[in-house]
């Protein structure tokens, strides 16, 4: 162990030396982007490209016996092939625990060479599976690990700051696209660990805030879930709700992770659905910090701070939806393309714009419908079809973004919503099963037998402590 422990260090500084500007890259907080790293969609709107200053597009775990050279021989591929490491690190093996070593190692490899790199790999390791932002047919789209892995996608969106459509409200005032830039710019600079700047909004952008403000809480105690009632007044007292002003939000992650564990991040702009998903596995809510344009302050194209803190981050203080949420993005981790959009379809008629059954009343939870003062009374009329939830056809469901939903699909409750997902993901094929770790905000891989016994020990250990207090209750 301690011959591998000093050969990962020296191969870290090599690393460290070969790929200066990867290293630069993850570090340091990013300078703003020269327009020729931007790519551009067909529709005129900007992303970041795979590899372009958003980290490694493939990731690789291989396993290697203990024996002298055998490390060095095993990543002589790399430097044949002359692909840049940009992280290694190193644990001893689940499944051979004394004699063999697990190694994951994040690289840029082009699509065309993938195949060369894990045959080489193979010649040498025991076992070789390859993680990449851009699968082909038998291999694991790439998932985060651990929840600073977020910074690596957190800058791939499909629309960044004064880029707008022209049909958008705000496309011709060059003041709001630059303010829309400014806050774009905030998000792009932003590391996980990091506190999230603190904004001055102007006072037009209060008064929007205001007017939606003012005209949704006259609607919750008769539309919103009991859930929402019960913790709106807590962020009044605790995170600055109020109608001439808009909570920060560093404010407002704080008191969720104080609730349930959840916290926001801020996001430059529209997430692709895999990632935005994964965030939600590590109990990360990724959320914009600009508001609609003032001229229609009762539609917006897009999120914005309206909809995410009047609509999603009240329901993230309550336990039960703060699980359904993370069951979601739990099951996008590397499930396929089409399975991911499967679960994308049902997060938009869940978590967006679900509706649920309380005191034999049906009931809006859903932040699409919390944030929106026209859809939240549409939801409840009798205009829309209601369906229960079953989410092998929810996630068929054909929906539009434009206007109000012409169906909404119902839960018995959270709770029944959780456990309907779970037997959803269940059905998701992929080779292994995935754990959230709380206490290291990471995700476990449970694909061997060691993994699945200590799973079934901290499980025992929760047994333990329910029966503990059953049983001082009993004999209260």
């Amino acid at each position: 162990p301690g011959r591998f422990s000093s050969l990962v260090s020296w191969l870290n500084c090599t690393c460290n030396k070969l790929s200066k500007s990867e290293r630069l890259k993850m570090d340091a907080a990013p300078p703003e982007l020269p327009p020729q790293k931007m790519a551009k969609l067909d529709n005129g709107d900007s992303y970041i490209p795979t590899g372009v200053d958003g980290g490694p597009d493939t990731s690789l775990l291989f396993s290697l016996r203990e024996e002298k050279g055998a490390l060095i021989k095993a990543l002589k591929p790399f430097e044949d092939m002359g692909i840049n490491m940009s992280h290694i690190e190193s644990r001893p093996s689940k499944n051979c625990p004394g004699h063999q070593y697990d190694f994951f190692v994040d690289c840029e490899c082009p699509t065309e060479r993938r195949d060369e790199l894990v045959g080489r790999l193979k010649e040498k390791a025991s076992s070789v599976t390859i993680f990449t932002r851009e699968p082909t047919k038998d291999e694991v789209p790439w998932y985060p690990r651990r929840i600073k892995d977020l910074d690596r996608f957190a800058n791939q969106i499909l629309s960044y700051g004064a880029e707008l459509d022209a049909d958008h409200p705000g496309f011709t005032d060059q003041v709001y696209r630059e303010r829309r830039k400014f806050f774009a710019d905030i998000a792009f600079h932003y590391k996980h660990g990091q506190p999230i700047p603190r904004v001055e909004y102007t006072k037009a952008e209060i008064e929007t805030w205001g007017t939606i403000f003012r005209e949704l809480t006259k609607l919750y105690p008769t539309h919103a879930c009991k859930e929402h009632n019960h913790v709106f007044p807590l962020l009044i007292e605790n995170c600055g709700y109020r109608e001439d002003n808009i909570p920060q939000l560093q404010d407002v992650s704080d008191f969720l992770k104080e609730c349930t564990g959840f916290q926001l991040r801020p996001v430059a702009g529209l997430l692709s659905s895999r990632d935005f998903l994964a965030g939600l596995a590590f109990r990360v809510f990724h959320s914009t910090q600009y508001i609609r344009h003032g001229s229609r302050p009762m539609y917006t194209p897009e999120p914005d701070v309206c909809h995410e803190l009047l609509g999603h981050a009240p329901l993230f203080c309550d336990p039960l939806f703060a699980q359904f949420s993370q069951e979601i993005g739990l099951a996008s981790l590397g499930a396929p393309d089409d399975y991911v959009q499967k679960l994308a379809t049902l997060y938009w008629f869940t978590i967006e714009f679900g509706l649920c059954k309380q005191e034999g009343k049906v009931k809006a939870y859903g932040a699409g419908l919390l944030s929106s003062f026209g859809e939240l009374q549409h939801c409840l009329s009798d205009k829309p079809e209601i369906r229960p939830l079953d989410p092998e056809k929810t996630s068929m469901q054909k929906y539009i973004v434009t206007d109000m939903q012409p169906v909404y699909f119902l839960a018995e409750s959270f709770a029944d919503g959780k456990e309907k997902i779970m037997e959803f993901a269940k059905t998701i094929p992929r080779p292994f099963s995935v754990r959230y770790n709380p206490y290291t905000q990471s995700v476990d891989t449970l694909n061997d037998k060691p993994g699945i016994q200590m799973l079934v020990s901290d499980i025992k250990y929760e047994m333990d402590v329910l029966q503990d207090a059953v049983t001082k209750l009993k004999g209260e």
